[in-house]
């Protein structure tokens, strides 16, 4: 598949059909995921495959409890789970609130799922120190999870980046016994998808790209 192509065209996909990924198929995506950059070429991923359904139900139900609050915020006009502005709705609204199926049963019901974790003790996190939540360790482990959804795409697979059952990662790390010292980074179902989206929508460049400084001259996409 021609690379523009591939970037246009590689969604989230959280439907499949009942077609099996073969451990041939997912080790030819993962052998091309795998040249990703990450700091100083350390290469802290790690992948855990899960296809048995009683652990894919498992990991399924611990996204519910983050996706209640995202579902809560979403219906209150918020943005879920951002680390700046505190929540509007109260933990009574929140204990209430049905979560969508949509974040859960992909989870539960994909052929096969990847739990991405990430080995704290090889990546440089260099705003740990910062009064902000740490983002910068994330550079050692999202450029490899996008490559293995570009790889899929590419094998006629898809599926998507979930963190939500990351906020119960000590209960992960439990059921599928991580060490404490390796984070996990994202749970992403795949398969064959229902539908092969095409056409993504997505801001134009001059809508958040600027010159020279914040809020500079945006920088006009030509051709």
């Amino acid at each position: 598949m021609e690379l523009y192509e591939a970037l246009r065209s590689t969604f989230a996909a959280r439907e499949f059909t009942s077609d099996l990924l073969p451990d041939e198929t997912l080790a030819r995506i993962l052998d091309h995921a795998r040249f990703a950059p990450s700091g100083g070429n350390r290469q802290g991923w790690r992948v855990i495959v899960v296809r048995e359904p009683a652990t894919k139900r498992a990991l399924g139900d611990l996204s519910a409890f983050a996706g209640r609050r995202y579902a809560a915020q979403s219906a209150n006009g918020e943005n879920p789970w951002n680390t700046i502005d505190p929540p509007r709705v109260d933990a009574a609204t929140i204990e209430r609130t049905a979560v969508p199926p949509r974040l859960t049963e992909s989870i539960a019901t994909a052929p096969v799922v990847l739990v991405l974790c990430v080995d704290l003790k090889v990546v440089a996190s260099i705003d740990q120190n910062l009064e902000r939540v740490g983002i910068i360790s994330g550079a050692s482990i999202y450029p490899f999870a996008w490559n293995v959804l570009l790889a899929a795409r590419q094998e006629g697979f898809a599926g998507t980046i979930t963190t939500l059952a990351v906020a119960q990662e000590p209960k992960i790390q439990a059921l599928l016994g991580i060490p404490s010292h390796v984070a996990v980074a994202a749970v992403m179902p795949l398969g064959r998808p229902v539908k092969q989206l095409t056409k993504l929508k997505r801001k134009p460049v001059e809508e958040f790209a600027t010159l020279e400084r914040w809020g500079g001259t945006p920088l006009a996409a030509k051709g």
